[in-house]
C-alpha cells in the first residue's frame, strides 16, 4: 500500500517545480534532470538552475516540509548529471548534425539555438561553453550545435567540465549556503530562485555589452 502511495506521489510530480521533483526523486532525481535538460532537446523546458539552488537549500533542514538531502551525494549527482549531459549532447549532434533541431516545431527551442550559434560565433569556443550554462534553453542546444558543428572533441570537453562544475556545484552550494545562514529561509525561497536566475544571465549580459561597446568603439575609429 504504501508503495502505491509512493508511486501515485511520484507520477504526480510537477516536473516545473523544483521542491516537487525533489519531494518526488531526491538527489537522484536531480542528476536525471540535469542529465535531461543538458543532453536531451526534450529536456530544455526543465528548472535546472532552480532546482540546483533549492536542492542546496534543503540539504540544510532549514527549508520546512520534512525533506531534507544530503550535500555530499548531491553534489555528485549535481556534476555528473550535467557533464554527462552535456557531452552526450555533443555527442548526438556530431552523429545527427541539425536534423534533431530540424524535427523540433518548438519555437523557443529554435530561438534558444540561433543564440547558441551566435555564441559560439561571436565569443569563440571556451566563452560560448562556459557562459551557454548559465542560460536557460541555451544549455540544451548548444552543446548538440557544437557537435554539428564539429567543435573539437578536446576543446569542447575541456570547457564543458570547467562550465558544467562551476554552474552545478556553485548553485548547489550558493543554496546551501544561505539555507545555512538566513533564518527561516523558506519564507524567501521563491525572491531568491528568481535572484539566482536574473544573476545566471550576467556572465552573458557582460560579453553581449563589451561586444557592442568593442564594435561601436572601432566604427568611431572607421
Amino acid at each position: 500500500m504504501t508503495t502505491a502511495v509512493q508511486l501515485s506521489s511520484q507520477l504526480a510530480v510537477n516536473v516545473l517545480d523544483a521542491r516537487s521533483l525533489l519531494s518526488a526523486f531526491g538527489v537522484l532525481g536531480v542528476g536525471v534532470v540535469l542529465f535531461a535538460e543538458t543532453g536531451l532537446l526534450i529536456g530544455f523546458f526543465l528548472p535546472g538552475d532552480s532546482l540546483l539552488f533549492t536542492a542546496g537549500l534543503l540539504c540544510t533542514g532549514t527549508a520546512g516540509h520534512g525533506l531534507k538531502l544530503s550535500l555530499g551525494p548531491l553534489l555528485v549527482a549535481a556534476a555528473v548529471g550535467a557533464l554527462a549531459g552535456s557531452q552526450c549532447g555533443y555527442l548526438l549532434g556530431r552523429r545527427a548534425g541539425g536534423s534533431l533541431l530540424a524535427r523540433s516545431r518548438s519555437a523557443r527551442l529554435h530561438e534558444g539555438a540561433r543564440r547558441a550559434e551566435d555564441l559560439l560565433q561571436r565569443y569563440g569556443y571556451a566563452k560560448a561553453i562556459v557562459l551557454a550554462r548559465f542560460v536557460p534553453v541555451v544549455r540544451t542546444v548548444l552543446n548538440p550545435m557544437a557537435g554539428a558543428l564539429r567543435v573539437p572533441v578536446r576543446t569542447f570537453t575541456l570547457w564543458q567540465v570547467t562550465g558544467g562544475l562551476v554552474w552545478s556545484l556553485g548553485l548547489t552550494l550558493a543554496g546551501y549556503a544561505l539555507g545555512s545562514s538566513v533564518p527561516n529561509v523558506d519564507r524567501y525561497l521563491l525572491p531568491m530562485v528568481a535572484v539566482v536566475v536574473a544573476l545566471s544571465l550576467i556572465p552573458l549580459a557582460s560579453e553581449v555589452y563589451r561586444s557592442r561597446r568593442d564594435a561601436k568603439a572601432k566604427e568611431e575609429r572607421g
